[in-house]
């Protein structure tokens, strides 16, 4: 599945040939045990940030222990181009904090250019579709409507007019993106 996704938002990481290439800006929620959101870093270049977002603060920690093992996760977390949060995923991330400007920025005005959703939601959160910019990918497994045992990835695109054309690929399964534990 890690494959797939990268697959599916590859046009989304890889940095822009254009003549005014904009950093690229990935968004991991659930990002467990930080592998996804460290190949999408290495997919999205240099001047990239990618934020991985989960909702229990000891899986946050695993995400970014693992990438503390080598010297490349090392560098990626210290300088800034990866960052590891808690949060409720189903809102997607933006972060109240000083907006620093670039792609370090983690304010919502920014938006995300690729969305990765690593566990099922039950419905297709309006707040990550809102949240991807203008092109954007949003990867998501979704419970299906009628049979709540089922479950699809959906591929939301919004184009460079904003406008958002939904896809329903295959089917998967994934654990449920859920509430975080009562402490």
């Amino acid at each position: 599945m890690h494959a797939n996704a990268a697959e599916s938002l590859l046009p989304y990481l890889v940095p822009s040939r254009s003549p005014r290439p904009r950093a690229r800006r990935v968004l991991d929620i659930g990002s467990g045990s930080g592998y996804l959101t460290h190949i999408f870093a290495q997919l999205a270049g240099e001047d990239s940030v990618v934020v991985g977002v989960e909702h229990i603060g000891a899986l946050r920690a695993l995400g970014e222990a693992n990438m503390s093992k080598s010297a490349g996760g090392r560098a990626l977390l210290s300088s800034g181009r990866v960052r590891f949060r808690v949060g409720d995923g189903r809102k997607g991330w933006t972060s109240r904090r000083k907006n620093v400007g670039g792609a370090a920025d983690e304010s919502e005005a920014q938006g995300w250019d690729a969305i990765h959703v690593g566990a099922a939601a039950v419905e297709l959160h309006a707040e990550l579709v809102s949240q991807l910019r203008r092109p954007g990918r949003l990867f998501i497994p979704v419970e299906d409507e009628t049979r709540r045992d089922e479950q699809y990835i959906w591929v939301v695109d919004k184009d460079e007019n904003g406008k958002v054309e939904k896809k329903r690929l295959f089917g998967v399964r994934y654990v449920p993106l859920t509430d975080a534990p009562a402490t």
